[in-house]
């Protein structure tokens, strides 16, 4: 591959979100430089899984690194003439950042001045930097992106508040034009094993007992992955500094996310209630006004839809899923 074409990097490419992203930029024509460190942050296999669909695509270079390596990015910026750069690498998840802080100010913070600083030395002119719903904590719903966002309710949440403040000092500084999209809950095939969906429908298949902290009358504004990757891919059009809501702006009952994995799978769920998080937000929801104005964006896909898609996909995929599962668990249990 020629070196010398445009490309955009996308930092975290082997990821969730990344890897929707990568596949949409190059859908488009665009050509990605794909860099990821494929850390155990989860199981490793769902990355591989998502890599190696990326890497059946033609337009894609795949480059194994770390936003925390400086010098290691350095060359990539050096190898490559990039046009923008669309940073998704990071550690995500509300819970486990009260536990280890540290590690999630390296990749979050640290990561993200590793990319400005390259981005300002190399002349790359846009910078796109994924953040999320719970910078708004106890703001009233539905959450608008004028509100404050001075309290964090955790280490997660806090690292990407400061991420989103070192862009925009970038940005005044050196005139990179960022771009911001807050995500909301999002879900779909092929997502975290952490997050509610699929833990939720992997348990219920597998006849394993559910975790809800509270009375699961708590409210997300769950997103489905198409949607908001077609929103960040539209946030790379715009100039200046922007930060976007991307969420479905229907929140919903966590109890009724579960009844729809109950009906897709025609299996009953064993809910263990438990205390609730004091890092949660007792209800997520998005006003995307600004979304729909400025990126002609909103999301398509019904919740319906996507927890269909979502419980297809994980039986279609359903026996090494369960192997990687429990090796996950046995590891942990060592």
């Amino acid at each position: 591959m020629n070196k010398d074409a445009k490309r955009i990097l996308v930092t975290g490419c082997a990821g969730f979100i990344a890897s929707k992203i990568t596949e949409q930029l190059i859908s488009t024509g665009q050509q990605v430089v794909g860099l990821d460190n494929m850390n155990l942050a989860y199981p490793v296999e769902l990355k591989q899984w998502r890599l190696a669909k990326l890497e059946k695509l033609s337009g894609f270079t795949f480059v194994p690194s770390d936003v925390t390596d400086f010098n290691g990015l350095k060359e990539i910026f050096e190898s490559y003439s990039l046009t923008s750069v669309v940073n998704l690498a990071a550690y995500a998840g509300v819970r486990p950042s009260v536990e280890n802080p540290w590690i999630y100010m390296e990749t979050n913070l640290t990561g993200t001045l590793n990319l400005l600083e390259l981005c300002k030395t190399f002349n790359v002119s846009k910078f796109l930097l994924a953040s999320t719903s719970s910078l708004y904590g106890q703001n009233p719903t539905p959450f608008q992106e004028s509100q404050t966002t001075d309290g964090p309710l955790s280490p997660y949440a806090a690292s990407k508040k400061s991420a989103e403040a070192l862009a925009y000092t970038y940005h005044y500084l050196h005139g990179i034009d960022v771009s911001i999209p807050r995500y909301f809950t999002v879900y779909g095939p092929a997502g975290r094993p952490d997050m509610a969906v699929f833990k939720f429908i992997h348990h219920i298949a597998e006849g394993l007992p559910i975790p809800v902290y509270g009375d699961g009358r708590q409210k997300r504004d769950f997103t489905y992955v198409d949607d908001i990757a077609a929103g960040s891919v539209s946030a790379l059009k715009t100039d200046g500094f922007e930060v976007f809501n991307l969420g479905s702006d229907h929140p919903v009952e966590l109890n009724y996310l579960i009844s729809l994995i109950e009906k897709y799978l025609n299996k009953t769920a064993e809910i263990q209630f438990l205390t609730p998080h004091r890092a949660d937000a007792p209800v997520t929801w998005a006003q995307i006004d600004k979304a729909k104005s400025l990126l002609n964006w909103e999301a398509k896909v019904s919740i319906e839809e996507g927890i269909k898609n979502s419980v297809e996909w994980y039986l279609e995929n359903r026996n090494w899923i369960v192997e990687m599962q429990q090796e996950e668990n046995q590891s942990v249990k060592e």
